[in-house]
Order: structure tokens, then C-alpha cells, then sequence
């Protein structure tokens, strides 16, 4: 960590937290935190106050930043991106460039997707640096509040890398330093986001600090470390990493069924996101579902739900279906209307399962591959894979991830980029489809304030 003038950071850490307040002072209230009024500039010498500032992180990311589930979020804007979601709003609306792949360095959600997710990476850093100089709070505590910091930073960084390819990895509050800093390479951010996940694996505890789970801890870092090592192809790492969470019977279980996936109470949840008052409903039911037709935004792809199985039991629970005279519309039915039950998941065990079976299958491990994708074949009410061979079982590996994990955070448009696929199954379904798509546009404002960021990426 970079040192930096005293008096400078007790003003980042003062802006810092005036931008907190007036972003809203329930998402502090909401933590059962106190409320995080600022009485002088000693904010990370206090245990509540300070922790109130890291709850706030989870916070954004419900409310603001990349894995929110409204339409600013990566399930939607990812969903209109590949073959997952149907566009029905006005022409205009900030979703319809995704549709059309007609994003420009000028689109303002693209913009709003940098800005947003470098503002949280400021917050997380200006927490890291303001722990770190406290003299107040215990070892204890310091790691907690740390070690969930630094998980934020590497996942922010892990999807801004799989949206724009080569960014900056910003590690401080120094305007110095940040107002010029340059693109890394792919690689070199990997290694960052393993470092910092890794940094955060040994400040965190095993237990959860709430029942809820919703903070970090050393089993959420290991969740997210599977799927970096798995986008890395790093995969005996990717399968370990994954087997830590699987292994644990004591803490994660996958449910019997399927209506109970969601719930607050079900232990296959790793890290979810508390709702922004009790009795709400998670973004994602008011984003995704809707109750008559036609749609006014979005409706699940018909060729989509048509792909799925006969018998697959996801089609039953987690697609709702609405009808207006002979026409009949979809939409993703995960979360449900006025259930305050749920709360909207970011990890959980079943992606594992399908990171250790791609893990296993790179690895040759065939047999365990299939035990893997049979797990949540199983549940969903199908027959035991028939893949044998590893290039079935990869290619049953992507189908099974497509189908558990729509419009969740953009698994979809991330798994057909990595694994080279978008071109193919993009191109026959989206006419605008061009080869510059598989990486968003650098905003053109960040690039005339900062040169260093160029060149612009292919195409645009």
C-alpha cells in the first residue's frame, strides 16, 4: 500500500464518507449497524462506525455496482447482451443498445459500469487504508474489516477484466497516482484479483458473522477464488478451491428443492445480499418479473426456455409464464414478488459443483466430472448425464450452467466469452453482431481525461 500525505487522506476519508451520507443514511441504519453520522475524522477508530463503512460496500453492490439486480446489473445488461433475454421497452431505453450490440465509448451505462465500479473500488481502498492507520480497533477486527475489503476490490476488478479485457488495478486513494494510471494486461490483473483473494483467505475467519451470510468470509473468498482459477484455466486449483465448499457438508448443503434455492435460510447460499429494508423483496423480483403482457422491458428468450429439457424441473420453478389471448411471454421467476424470505444470492454451491466438474473434465477426470453434473442434473429432476468423453462432458458442463444460472450476475455472456463461443452462438440470433463485441468500449470520457488508458479497444 502506497504512503500517503496525512492530511490528504484525512480528507479522502472525510469526502469518503460525505459521499456515504449522501448516498443515503439507511444503508447504514440498514446493518443494524449505528448509523454512521460523522463526528470528526476518527470514522476507522471506532468498531461500529467502521464496520458500518465496509456493510455499506455490500451495499452499493445491491444498490449501484455490476452484481445489482436491477436493470443496471449485469444479469439484465448481460442478459440483452447474449441469448438469455428479449427486448420489449420503448426505443431508447438504456437496455436496448445491450439488445442490439450497438454500444458505443458514449453509452452512459457503459460509463455508469466503469465509474460506479471504480467509485466502490475507491470506497474499499480508502476502508483498507483507514483500518490499516487506525490504532483503535483490535487485530480482530482490522482483519475482518480488511479481509472483506479486499474481497470487494478483487471482485470488482474480476468483472471489470471480463468486460473491458486489459484495465488499471487500482490499489489506493493517491489522486496522484490514480489520475494517471495505465492499463494492465489480462494476465497481470489475474495475478492482482489472486493476491488480493488470497491476502483476504488468511485475514478472514471460517465462520459467518451472521446467519444470513451476508459479509465475506474464507468460504466466500474460496467460492470466488474456484471461479477465477477456472476463468485462469488454472484448474487443479479451481477444483480445490471448490472442493473446500463442497466437502463441508457441516455448512453447505444443496436443497432437495428447488423453490427453497433462493431462501435465506438455505445452506446452499454462500454470500447474499441483504435487502435494503426487512420485509423487501431482493431488485431481482421487480426487475425480471412481471405479471401481464406484453412485457414492458424484458421477457426470457422463448428459444431459451424451449432449449430446456423436457422434465427439467427449472422450467417449473424458476420460469413464469404469462399469457394475453394465444401469446405467451416468459420471464426468469428465481425471486418471487413480496417474498421478504430472500435475499438475492451471489454465491452458491451449485456453481461449485459445475466449477469442479469443468475442473475435473480439463483434468481428464471423467468419472468425477460426471458425479459432479449429476448432482445438479439430479435435482433438477433429469437423468444422469450422457456425456462420456471429456469434449461431451464440457460441452453438457456449459448447457448445465446455462440453464442454473440465467441471468445471475452474466455467467452466460462470461462463459461463451471465455470459452470462445460468443461469435458462434451469438451471430445467427443477434444482426449486429461484430467480432469487437466480445470487450465493452473504455468510456471516451476516461480516455480524454487520461491518456494512459489508451489505446481503445478493437472496433470502436
Amino acid at each position: 500500500m502506497k504512503t500517503i500525505n496525512i492530511y490528504n487522506y484525512l480528507f479522502y476519508v472525510l469526502t469518503l464518507m460525505c459521499m456515504l451520507m449522501l448516498w443515503g443514511c439507511e444503508d447504514f441504519l440498514e446493518t443494524d449497524e449505528p448509523s454512521g453520522q460523522i463526528k470528526d475524522v476518527t470514522i476507522f477508530e471506532n468498531e461500529a462506525s467502521a464496520t458500518a463503512a465496509i456493510t455499506t460496500l455490500y451495499a452499493k453492490l445491491r444498490d449501484d455496482v455490476l452484481i445489482t439486480g436491477t436493470s443496471q446489473g449485469l444479469g439484465a445488461q448481460m442478459g440483452m447482451y447474449t441469448d438469455e433475454l428479449n427486448f420489449y421497452a420503448s426505443p431508447g431505453y438504456t437496455l436496448e443498445a445491450f439488445y442490439q450490440h450497438q454500444l458505443l465509448a458514449s453509452n452512459p451505462s457503459v460509463l455508469k459500469i466503469w465509474n460506479s465500479s471504480y467509485n466502490l473500488i475507491y470506497l474499499a481502498n480508502a476502508a483498507i487504508e483507514g483500518i490499516e492507520n487506525s490504532d483503535l480497533l483490535s487485530a480482530s477486527v482490522k482483519n475482518q474489516l480488511i479481509g472483506e475489503a479486499m474481497f470487494v476490490r478483487g471482485m470488482i476488478h474480476f468483472y471489470l477484466v471480463n468486460l473491458f479485457d486489459a484495465i488499471p488495478y487500482i490499489t489506493t486513494t493517491s489522486y496522484q497516482d490514480n489520475k494517471s494510471v495505465s492499463r494492465m494486461s489480462v494476465n497481470e490483473v489475474y495475478v492482482h484479483i489472486v493476491e488480493d483473494l488470497q491476502a483476504a483467505k488468511e485475514l478472514l475467519g471460517e465462520n459467518y458473522l451472521t446467519n444470513e451470510r451476508t459479509r465475506a468470509n474464507r468460504y466466500v473468498v474460496s467460492a470466488l477464488l474456484a471461479r477465477v482459477y477456472l476463468y485462469m484455466e488454472e484448474w487443479e486449483k479451481a477444483e480445490l478451491e471448490s472442493s473446500l465448499l463442497i466437502d463441508n457438508t457441516a455448512l453447505f448443503n444443496i436443497s432437495s428443492s428447488l423453490t427453497e434455492e433462493f431462501l435465506i435460510s438455505n445452506p446452499s447460499g454462500i454470500l447474499r445480499l441483504k435487502t435494503k429494508m426487512a420485509g423487501y423483496s431482493p431488485n431481482e423480483s421487480s426487475t425480471f418479473v412481471f405479471v401481464s403482457g406484453p412485457p414492458s422491458v424484458m421477457s426470457l428468450r422463448e428459444d431459451f426456455v424451449a432449449s430446456m429439457e423436457e422434465g427439467d424441473l427449472r422450467r417449473t420453478h424458476w420460469v413464469g409464464i404469462v399469457t394475453n389471448g394465444t401469446t405467451t411471454w416468459y420471464h426468469s421467476h428465481k425471486y418471487k414478488q413480496n417474498n421478504p424470505a430472500q435475499y438475492s444470492v451471489v454465491f452458491r454451491l451449485s456453481e461449485q459443483y459445475l466449477i469442479r466438474a469443468e475442473a475435473r473434465a480439463r483434468q481428464n477426470n471423467l468419472v468425477g466430472a460426471q458425479q459432479d453434473i449429476n448432482i445438479i442434473r439430479n435435482r433438477a429432476g433429469l437423468q444422469n448425464t450422457s456425456a462420456s468423453t471429456s469434449d461431451e462432458l464440457l460441452e453438457a458442463i456449459l448447457a448445465e450452467r446455462r440453464y442454473e444460472l440465467f441471468v445471475e450476475h452474466g455467467h452466460r455472456w462470461f462463459d461463451l466469452r471465455r470459452l470462445s463461443k460468443a461469435a458462434e452462438v451469438l451471430a445467427p440470433i443477434k444482426p449486429n453482431w461484430d467480432a469487437k463485441n466480445i470487450n465493452l468500449p473504455i468510456p471516451e470520457t476516461e480516455l480524454s481525461m487520461n491518456p494512459n488508458l489508451l489505446p481503445q479497444n478493437f472496433g470502436y
